[in-house]
């Protein structure tokens, strides 16, 4: 096996480690110490960097102005951004836009993804449902409107269009997006997923905070209706959807979990105790050595994920079960990399003054993101039984 990155995507890391040099993990008030959210915009600098080093347009076709990269780069640029908390939904929006590409209207590709690409539009995705617990595609309905005899001419080009109705809850940056895609229902049981534009009639924003301290929002459709190239029906969109942003929160709690560890080496090898530094006890040494483990399995399990989803390779189970394992992974290795720091460091580790506390508080979202691992045991269970090993 070769798992050399290609120089593309060796290329892409540069880029991002260039841009995300300047940002400052605690440049906003501390979520510890903020009743809502620790700001109203996302880092708007930062969107702008992305898209003058062409890392939004990474995964776009040469068509659409981009690169035409696969998931494996956009998950090294993830990586990166959360060495640095980096506050934007370059992870929601670039998968938004890979789905838009591979499933979506040719013309409202055409339209909406250059834009994207060069930062004049924010995409994002309500991927939660209503309770964060059921299925996502079930808190919407989405059912055919009814022809007018009255409608225009432009109306009956575009045809007759959908009516949507329901809730997605904790819709990352919904009040910066541009546009929100929504997964639904239609009367047959289809999931679909709607792309609508947040100032459209009939959408209704109220506010939440995530355990970060990001701004969320719950999105509610009343009567909605959307032209018929903003609903993809297209088999498999809204699975590739979830999987892409399931895969890149998995290179999400990579990165968070590499600079943490990273934090954690640097304050044991200076915080002396007996006249040593602490770094040389064994008890030390151990716990981080294990957690060193924990972070090479999570990047493993990533990378065969990505690679899987990118190249559509058979394997001996369906890349569900390589997606459940980076899941289970990356939310059991990311809580105990910042617990094992938080704990090493002493007091100093819940100091407001100090960043650790932050990345404690966006692991925690990560892992509430991901579900728990048991969930995903359960899962792979499932596709173990279906398709036994030979």
């Amino acid at each position: 096996m070769d798992f050399t990155f290609t120089e593309e995507q060796q290329a892409a890391v540069e880029a991002a480690t260039s841009v995300f040099a300047g940002v400052a993990p605690d440049g906003v008030p501390s979520p510890a110490l903020t009743p809502g959210a620790v700001a109203e915009d996302m880092d708007r600098p930062l969107w702008a960097g992305l898209a003058r080093t062409d890392l939004l347009s990474l995964t776009l076709a040469p068509e659409h102005g981009g690169a035409g990269l696969d998931l494996v780069a956009l998950c090294l640029v993830l990586r990166e951004s959360a060495r640095v908390l980096a506050r934007v939904p370059l992870l929601e929006a670039c998968a938004v836009a890979m789905t838009l590409q591979r499933y979506g209207d040719r013309a409202l590709a055409a339209e909406l993804l250059p834009k994207f690409g060069r930062g004049e539009l924010v995409l994002t995705v309500g991927a939660n449902g209503r309770t964060g617990h059921d299925p996502a595609e079930l808190s919407v309905a989405a059912r055919r409107a009814p022809q007018s005899d009255t409608g225009t001419a432009a109306e009956a080009t575009a045809g007759a269009g959908w009516v949507l109705d329901g809730v997605q809850s904790a819709v990352p940056w919904a009040q910066c997006a541009d546009w929100i895609a929504v997964p639904a229902h239609t009367a047959e049981g289809q999931a679909v997923l709607a792309l609508v534009r947040r100032t459209h009639d009939g959408v209704h924003l109220a506010e939440q905070v995530s355990t970060s301290g990001e701004r969320f929002a719950e999105v509610r459709l009343d009567a909605v209706r959307i032209d018929d190239r903003e609903l993809i029906e297209a088999e498999g969109a809204w699975e590739w959807l979830r999987n892409l942003l399931t895969t890149g929160t998995c290179a999400l709690a990579l990165g968070l979990g590499e600079s943490v560890l990273a934090m954690t080496s640097a304050y044991t090898g200076k915080r002396e105790q007996f006249g040593f530094p602490v770094a040389t006890f064994q008890a030390v040494a151990v716990q981080t050595a294990d957690r060193y483990i924990d972070l090479r399995a999570m990047e493993v399990t990533l990378w065969q994920a990505a690679w899987r989803l990118s190249t559509g390779a058979d394997g001996a189970l369906p890349a569900a079960g390589d997606i459940a394992v980076a899941k289970i992974w990356a939310s059991e290795g990311v809580r105990r990399v910042v617990q094992t720091a938080q704990h090493l460091h002493g007091g100093i580790g819940a100091d407001t003054d100090y960043p650790l506390h932050r990345f404690h508080a966006w692991a925690k979202q990560i892992e509430l993101s991901l579900g728990p691992a048991a969930a995903h045991e359960e899962a792979l269970g499932d596709l173990l039984a279906a398709h036994p090993l030979g």
